[in-house]
């Protein structure tokens, strides 16, 4: 899960698996798989951090061919 802020700045968390678009118009909107909007203050390079983040703490990059390796075996 990621911590984010809503305009109205109260934070909550988003599992960052379920994200399939992160976008500025200009405000940061998060597009989940099931079609669910999010607005966040958060830049979408903050958010991407983020999502980046989580994957490496449940090992989500820790496989080689989804880390872009392709050389590793």
């Amino acid at each position: 899960m990621i911590q984010l802020t809503k305009l109205n700045g109260k934070t909550f968390s988003l599992n960052a698996l379920y994200i399939e678009t992160v976008e500025s118009f200009p405000d940061t909107t998060i597009t989940l798989t099931n079609g669910r909007k999010y607005i966040v203050k958060e830049t979408e390079e903050e958010v991407r951090k983020r999502v980046t983040e989580f994957y490496r703490t449940i090992q989500v990059l820790s496989n080689p061919h989804l880390r872009g390796d392709e050389d590793e075996e």
